[in-house]
């Protein structure tokens, strides 16, 4: 009779404590579910009650970071960098606190706060916890070059990683193509129009170059035949004009010209590319 009350007595102590875990694994399991199902609003409410009831934070580390995933695949940057930062400080391993840190930085990647991002890589390069993980840094330091615009520093990242890398020959490919902005801006102060062509805009430099020509004739010949009031007039209002006109156009044409470019290898990436992406 003794050795039976006994063993009701362990079982009525070990029993609340076994259920709790179970309850505890049954929430997370269900929460996990609705993420893995994309219904991320669902999954972020049934992990945050997970997170209440979690008294003793077992499951601290895991849902921080999937409530995360799930502000991120929202676009909420902020929330999402906020609980990722909680994550890192509930997790209980290198591996874990990598993560975490690695999904800051991919989010900070995406709504192009470029220089916190980088900021961030440097503080992970210089932890001796991750000496192991510098491709990896370097991967993700790229991404940041390539949403910030900067192709030849993400040209030179990836190269640290291996020199046949493919975002290394896509960066190069797309440095490469895009033409001078000051460039274009010069050669049209020297030759109105020269900008244009030089951004491939043949059409719009050879009428511009034409128009400037044309109103430079009007003006010297006024000046010529002791018109001078004719000359001020036609080289204030037509030829500066045109002349003016043919700067700005050749720097618009140049913009719009390396937007193009580097859009298209933002299709590339979005579409095409099969690794990691931010």
């Amino acid at each position: 009779m003794k050795i039976k009350l006994s063993a009701i007595l362990i079982y009525l102590l070990i029993s609340p404590s076994a259920w709790a875990q179970s309850s505890l694994s049954i929430q997370f399991d269900y929460a996990e579910k609705l993420f893995n199902e994309k219904q991320y609003f669902d999954s972020i409410t049934e992990f945050k009650r997970l997170l209440f009831i979690d008294s003793d934070g077992q499951y601290s580390y895991r849902a921080n970071l999937i409530i995360g995933k799930c502000y991120k695949e929202g676009a909420k940057f902020d929330d999402a960098i906020k609980y990722f930062s909680f994550a890192a400080k509930n997790s209980n391993a290198p591996e874990e606190n990598f993560e975490a840190r690695t999904q800051i930085i991919r989010t900070n990647i995406l709504r192009r706060t470029t220089d916190r991002a980088l900021q961030l890589c440097d503080e992970l390069d210089t932890d001796p916890a991750f000496v192991d993980k510098k491709d990896e840094i370097n991967y993700w330091r790229g991404w940041a070059y390539i949403f910030a615009d900067d192709w030849k520093n993400a040209s030179l990242v990836f190269g640290r990683i291996d020199p046949n890398h493919e975002l290394k020959i896509l960066a190069e490919k797309t440095e490469k193509a895009k033409v001078s902005v000051t460039f274009a801006k010069v050669i049209s102060y020297i030759l109105p129009g020269a900008g244009a062509i030089y951004c491939g805009n043949f059409l719009s430099g050879l009428m511009s170059a034409g128009w400037n020509l044309l109103a430079g004739y009007w003006t010297m010949n006024s000046f010529a035949e002791n018109r001078a009031f004719d000359g001020i007039v036609v080289g204030e209002l037509v030829w500066l004009r045109f002349y003016r006109g043919a700067i700005q156009n050749a720097e618009e044409f140049a913009v719009e010209k390396n937007l193009k470019i580097s859009n298209q290898s933002l299709r590339y990436l979005q579409n095409e590319y099969k690794g990691i992406k931010p």
